[in-house]
């Protein structure tokens, strides 16, 4: 079969009656046909469109809008197709969408019965309902590779707390830290980012069906059985709101691009670690590549490629939000176009964070390259804070310790080496003991505060981080 020919064979006829077509009098234009197709992209659905057909079967059954032996026998259907779409979806098929698709299937097995089916239900309520059933399997996914995420990166922090590197700011050597306070630095926000995701399934987890179009169901649906057939934690107030909210779409969008741009950071963070011109660390072969042309080149590409995801995540948010602020009142055919961005950036996050925790297990720390980058000049603040602690004011500090740091410059010395008269002539708080201040451990542990980091406050940070991945919070210790 030639490619025109498959390409047609795809394609549904537009000659042929739609499910909704009875207001029609022509048939569909071809130029339509493939404009108003979805089934590529909503046919992930229909495990959900079956589970939502199933529970309006048996609530129509139980409002008596079907006797008993009907809704018997639409549930046996519908069972029958799920069967069948286990073993594959249809090649080729001639429906618009994987509603259309299923109650096509189910006329085939229950003849003239399914369309009793879609009685009280439009597409706007079963699509929304479909979506987010899909999204509340997904956002549980997530959130366990979120926690085995977050794990890894805590294994990591464990494993770093007695190495000493550089801290950056402005890309620039600022102070000492341990590893393990910048491995933690890269938890937090991901910790955040699984309260935002698990605040998406919360908005997610409200039921549209049962709403109709925009203006409810006329029979007596009790919506409050649908609810618990179908697991959702409540149900939508206002049926026009209902059929037209994406607003927790674009909540699990935004998590999902905040979550993005943080495994990005990560990301650059491993890339610059990896270089020869930091060589902090090592990346593992099983994520790294070679060159196609330089035979000695070590390519940290998991890290690259997570940060060129990150792009991908804040479009799928940007697209969803100029999609949805000039909608008018109600469903509108636009909203078509949510699915694609939301199936994205779950598809693709749930690709990231396996590679990411990868990484991390097998990452290797190089301290013999950490100690050759650390610079004295590292330690200028906890020369101010020296002064600081003889009751020299920091202002006044912080300018002696700048003309220290000039003089060291011009003469090409290490602060360590400058002579105690050096140090008096710029400023005569100086005294012999000063020199204690050039050990790596003492100005790492200086810092003991909450959230330093010296040993005790790494080691809390590491056990709240536990506590957090334990309860899924985020915020609470």
């Amino acid at each position: 079969m030639s490619r025109n020919e498959q390409n047609e064979a795809a394609t549904p006829d537009p000659s042929a009656k739609a499910l909704w077509g009875g207001r029609f009098e022509g048939a569909m234009d071809p130029a339509m046909v493939p404009l108003n197709l979805s089934l590529d992209v909503d046919a992930r659905l229909w495990r959900e469109d079956i589970r939502g057909s199933r529970a309006w079967a048996r609530g129509l059954g139980r409002a008596g809008v079907l006797t008993g032996d009907e809704a018997d026998r639409l549930v046996a259907g519908l069972e029958a197709v799920e069967a069948r779409l286990e073993e594959g979806l249809p090649v080729d098929p001639p429906d618009e969408d994987i509603h259309s698709l299923i109650e096509r299937l189910l006329g085939e097995e229950v003849g003239a019965l399914a369309g009793k089916l879609h009685t009280g239900r439009s597409r706007n309520d079963q699509v929304a309902t479909d979506m987010r059933l899909w999204a509340l399997s997904r956002l549980d996914l997530l959130d366990a590779e979120l926690a085995l995420t977050g794990e890894a990166l805590l294994a990591f922090a464990e494993r770093s707390v007695d190495l000493v590197i550089p801290g950056y700011t402005h890309l620039q050597q600022g102070q000492p830290v341990r590893a393990a306070h910048w491995a933690l630095s890269h938890l937090w926000p991901l910790l955040r980012d699984r309260d935002r995701l698990r605040l998406a399934r919360r908005a997610a987890a409200v039921l549209p069906l049962g709403c109709g179009a925009l203006a409810g169901c006329p029979f007596p649906i009790d919506r409050e059985f649908l609810r618990r057939e179908l697991g959702f934690d409540e149900i939508a107030r206002n049926s026009m709101d209902a059929v037209s909210d994406r607003d927790w779409m674009a909540e699990l969008l935004h998590g999902g691009a905040l979550l993005g741009v943080h495994l990005s950071r990560l990301g650059e963070d491993l890339v610059l670690f990896a270089s020869r011109e930091f060589g902090l660390l090592r990346v593992p072969d099983g994520f790294s590549t070679g060159s196609s042309l330089m035979p000695q080149k070590r390519n940290p590409d998991v890290g690259e490629l997570i940060r060129g995801k990150a792009g991908r995540f804040t479009g799928n948010l940007m697209s969803l939000l100029t999609l949805l602020k000039g909608l008018p009142t109600g469903y509108n055919r636009d909203l078509q176009e949510d699915k694609r961005l939301v199936f994205d950036t779950v598809d693709q996050l749930l690709l990231v964070l396996p590679a990411v925790r990868g990484t991390l297990a097998g990452a290797e720390w190089r301290p013999d390259r950490a100690a050759a980058l650390l610079s004295e000049e590292l330690l200028a603040t906890d020369l101010a804070d020296y002064l600081v602690r003889r009751g020299v004011p920091f202002r006044e500090s912080h300018e002696a310790i700048g003309r220290v740091v000039a003089t060291c410059e011009r003469e090409g010395c290490a602060l360590s080496a400058l002579p105690l008269d050096r140090y008096r002539a710029l400023h005569p708080a100086f005294d012999e003991d000063l020199y204690s201040v050039f050990e790596w451990e003492s100005s790492v542990e200086s810092r003991a505060a909450p959230g330093g980091t010296a040993r005790v406050a790494v080691l809390d940070q590491i056990e709240a981080a536990r506590r957090r991945l334990a309860t899924g919070d985020g915020r609470r210790g």
